[in-house]
């Protein structure tokens, strides 16, 4: 019988939280947060603004983001009872101490963005990745 594996990790670490863990990833984590928490960067932004810098985001998408960041504690919303209404969002302590590591996921990005983009063009023409589907054989 084989012996157990377990592999290190925060989930090893802190048992009790691990559920939490993995919902806080999966925020901060999220594209979109990704982008929105760049975009902010150390300065409150307008939504047309924030909207506007975030290419592919939808309006529906950013105010779902915006409300979820918000809950969160990692940035504020301001409404200026100005005519047109104004509202800015800026990021938090705790939102700016995401900073330094959303930004440096995102220069990975950059800096590999023909590899990992000749991957999966290379992958496309392999098949390496995809599911394998069962190839049947013919019976007599």
């Amino acid at each position: 019988m084989a012996a157990a594996r377990t592999v290190g990790g925060p989930c090893q670490a802190w048992p009790e939280d691990s559920a939490f863990i993995r919902e806080v990833l999966d925020r901060i984590g999220d594209k979109w947060t990704m982008l929105i928490i760049s975009t902010l960067g150390a300065e409150a932004v307008r939504y047309s603004d924030l909207q506007a810098s975030i290419p592919g985001i939808s309006q529906r998408m950013l105010t779902q983001t915006l409300k979820h960041l918000e809950r969160d504690g990692l940035l504020t919303r301001t409404a200026y009872a100005e005519v047109p209404p104004r509202v800015e969002y800026e990021l938090t302590d705790l939102g700016r101490s995401l900073l330094d590591a959303v930004m440096a996921m995102a220069g990975w990005a950059a800096a590999h963005h023909a590899e990992v983009a000749s991957n999966r063009a290379a992958s496309e023409l392999t098949g390496i990745g995809r599911a394998r589907v069962p190839v049947s054989t013919p019976t007599d």
